[in-house]
């Protein structure tokens, strides 16, 4: 029998960084409420690039608010971060959360991407809580970005998932086309592309005179495997990323062994 088609629902948790009233989060509700218990707890206000931020200097709000027909929804005014902590410790308290899903992001966080995304970050939260979770995210920057080719990915995806045993940790980084339904290739298990920005800034001034800077740049992605998210999302696949929160460069770890000394080898610096 189907997991989420027990007598008890699976309970899950929506999020985001472009805020609650985003186009994309709409969406992944839409297809959550159809496999379990919906509970959202996203930004009051978008939050993109934020990455793994986290409030620690202000207080953080929550707010009770109808947004979505029948779905508990609480608006925060925090990080995607601050999110799903208030999520996992206040909001649902007590419960078990059987999955976290955050998006559908408007734009990519395929390859680098997922250091300073917002959405992923938040989905890594959850699984360092000790929830699965998904991060969704399509290829379409525009508020008015058309989600419907992507639900039937995304819920044939949280089916999976929720269908089988609970592993700790688990990450996926879920990144989809802008293709029309027909269009879309499949489901394709990647690796991360050794991608990055070739960033600068243009220069502006304000009325009064003072310069500004605004952030610009070009995506470049020197890694020409057949096995990575941007290869299969340039061939028209979405791309499914499972991913760990551990940074360790382990092939470096040989060659710094030499580094390794016991403290009475290392010889007393002379500042006399």
């Amino acid at each position: 029998m189907r997991y989420f088609c027990t007598m008890i629902k699976p309970l899950i948790l929506v999020t985001n960084d472009d805020g609650i009233v985003a186009p994309g989060i709409r969406a992944l509700v839409e297809v959550a409420s159809e496999l379990g218990e919906v509970v959202v707890v996203a930004p009051d206000s978008p939050q993109s690039g934020k990455g793994h931020a986290i409030t620690i200097h202000d207080p953080l709000r929550l707010k009770k608010v109808k947004v979505f027909s029948g779905i508990e929804a609480w608006e925060c005014s925090g990080t995607p971060v601050d999110c799903v902590k208030l999520a996992k410790h206040v909001v649902m308290k007590d419960r078990q959360i059987d999955l976290c899903v955050s998006g559908v992001n408007h734009g990519s966080n395929a390859s680098i991407n997922i250091l300073y995304s917002g959405t992923m970050s938040a989905a890594m939260e959850a699984a360092l809580e000790g929830i699965r979770s998904i991060g969704f995210s399509l290829l379409d920057y525009s508020f008015d970005a058309d989600f419907k080719p992507s639900k039937r990915w995304i819920r044939e995806i949280m089916t999976f998932i929720l269908e089988r045993p609970f592993q700790p940790g688990q990450l996926l980084n879920v990144n989809i086309p802008k293709l029309p339904e027909e269009a879309i290739r499949g489901l394709k298990l990647c690796r991360q592309a050794d991608g990055r920005w070739i960033e600068k800034f243009v220069e502006g001034r304000d009325p009064s005179g003072q310069p500004y800077y605004w952030l610009s740049g070009e995506f470049v992605n020197a890694d020409n495997g057949t096995d990575t998210d941007v290869w299969a999302l340039e061939k028209g696949y979405i791309s499914i990323v499972p991913s760990l929160h551990d940074l360790t460069n382990y092939k470096a770890l040989a060659t710094l062994a030499l580094l390794e000394k016991p403290l009475e080898q290392v010889p007393l610096s002379n500042h006399s």
